[in-house]
């Protein structure tokens, strides 16, 4: 397993102590340990595309981490009361949706790279999480935005990136 793949990994080891520290009500921590596993994700795609490390293992688990990961701080948010049920219904099921988009096109011989619209989407539920978890003002409007980026994006993926390599 490469260095990249490692960090993945580790950004998914790190989702449990997150969400137990937003359960012992350690925002603070549990924000700081958000963000390190966010820039983990910025920094594993940035090592396996500069060092030519891109693997299977990695196309698949990375964006699987990403969506864990928020979805994971969303509902236990949700359930303590910091965010608002529809959004999180919203973003995640939109996250379900275009990852079956993209399982059914890669079946098909098809291939969906992320697109900017999906790399904003993901910077702005970062910002949006982060902001819910220190409870800071507008962090509503900021999920809702995130909300409107997830559905761009979207969009995007199925209209723009929704083509096969068989042509």
């Amino acid at each position: 397993m490469n260095l990249p793949n490692l960090l993945t990994v580790l950004r998914i080891v790190l989702i449990p102590l997150i969400i137990s520290l937003l359960y012992q009500n350690l925002g603070l921590w549990a924000a700081i340990i958000f963000s390190i596993a966010s820039l983990l994700d910025a920094l594993d795609g940035y090592i396996a595309r500069k060092l030519n490390m891109v693997t299977d293992f990695g196309k698949l688990m990375d964006p699987i981490a990403d969506k864990i990961l928020v979805i994971s701080v969303l509902i236990v948010l949700t359930e303590k009361g910091l965010a608002p049920a529809l959004p999180v219904v919203l973003i995640t099921a939109r996250e379900l949706l275009i990852s079956g988009w993209r399982s059914h096109k890669a079946i098909t011989g098809g291939v969906i790279s992320a697109s900017i619209g999906g790399k904003i989407k993901t910077v702005i539920q970062i910002i949006a999480v982060l902001m819910l978890i220190l409870k800071l003002q507008y962090a509503e409007i900021v999920l809702w935005i995130a909300v409107l980026m997830s559905l761009y994006s979207g969009v995007e993926y199925i209209g723009r990136r929704g083509k096969t390599s068989r042509g």
